[in-house]
């Protein structure tokens, strides 16, 4: 039988299937139920920066920040329901006591804040590890690119110097240069790179003329652009790296892997099909395994990766030129 196990972040995973920070990782249930439909570790649902900031008392302070709106405050109360924090930390605990895999806790973040503080109480609680999902969308056109990107890093490294428990940094692509942002961010200490997270994408119904969400899910195509990047990235990061995104099948999970991710977080998947799926994509990717005579996914990962590759340039410009030039 070939070993599917895996490391992420110095974590030692069962399998590469991580169910992503979702509603389907929310409640104890939820995560017991993933456990036992074979998931390789869990990211819990993410506390929003706002929602500490407001139960500890430091959205005063924050107000001034420009990453805070206060106008949302009445919003992000009444999601929040008081007590999310400590309702937060018992998930923690009760989640580690409940299975036998990593249980990553996630804070979703604009900023460098007084919220950092509670990543050492999730710590305490027994998280394995910690997922900062952040996102500057550079919209201000009076902030420089170094300005957004300096965000990061204040995060990153602080963060690191909160807990010993490890840290990944799971981001988008929105940079004046991601592969040298990258590296740079794999060296704030922490253990793991995500490429890349989803956001919220306006839509408008054109009848009520209200702005609506579109895209909330992603779609098998959408793995194509962290595919690249993983590949581009694979043996130059100083960390690990991990995939999130369009991974909708066993065949997506291998190309991550070959690419030179370490595992991959699903969750649009799940929520069509059922927790079923992970043990479909599993046996694909045994199936896989066997029949190409890989003993471990150590032999898999990277295979394919830029730093591998006999022609580089499959993975850059001249091949869309290749491909493409002749379209009319």
């Amino acid at each position: 039988m070939a070993d599917i196990s895996t490391t992420w972040m110095g974590l030692k995973l069962r399998n590469p299937v991580i169910v992503a920070s979702s509603g389907l990782t929310g409640t104890l249930e939820n995560v017991t139920a993933a456990a036992a439909h074979g998931a390789g570790a869990v990211v819990l649902k993410s506390l929003f920066e706002e929602q500490i900031l407001l139960e500890t008392g430091s959205a005063a302070a924050e107000n001034a920040q420009q990453y805070y709106y206060a106008q949302a405050e009445d919003y992000i109360r009444e999601y929040t329901r008081g007590n999310a924090l400590a309702g937060y930390l018992d998930l923690v605990k009760r989640c580690k006591d409940a299975v036998d895999i990593p249980v990553i806790a996630s804070i979703n973040c604009v900023s460098h804040g007084e919220w950092m503080a509670f990543a050492s109480e999730i710590e305490r609680a027994g998280a394995d590890g910690l997922e900062i999902n952040i996102f500057v969308l550079p919209s201000d056109p009076g902030r420089s690119s170094a300005d957004n990107e300096r965000v990061y890093a204040d995060v990153l490294e602080t963060v690191s110097r909160f807990v010993r428990i490890p840290v990944a940094a799971k981001i988008s692509s929105y940079f004046t240069s991601l592969g040298s942002e990258a590296v740079k961010l794999s060296g704030s200490g922490i253990r793991g790179l995500v490429l890349f997270n989803r956001f919220f994408s306006p839509d408008f119904d054109i009848e009520t003329f209200e702005v609506t969400a579109s895209g909330v899910f992603s779609s098998p195509s959408d793995f194509y652009h962290s595919l690249r990047w993983i590949a581009i990235l694979s043996g130059r990061v100083h960390c690990d790296l991990a995939a999130s995104t369009g991974v909708h099948d066993g065949k997506a999970l291998i190309k991550q892997l070959l690419a030179g991710a370490r595992a991959v977080e699903i969750a649009s998947v799940l929520y069509r099909k059922g927790l079923g799926e992970i043990g479909i994509m599993l046996a694909e990717l045994e199936q896989y395994m066997e029949r190409h005579m890989f003993s471990s996914v150590d032999d898999l990962v990277g295979k394919m990766s830029m730093a591998r590759a006999g022609n580089p340039a499959v993975y850059e410009r001249v091949q869309f030129m290749k491909y493409f030039g002749g379209i009319h």
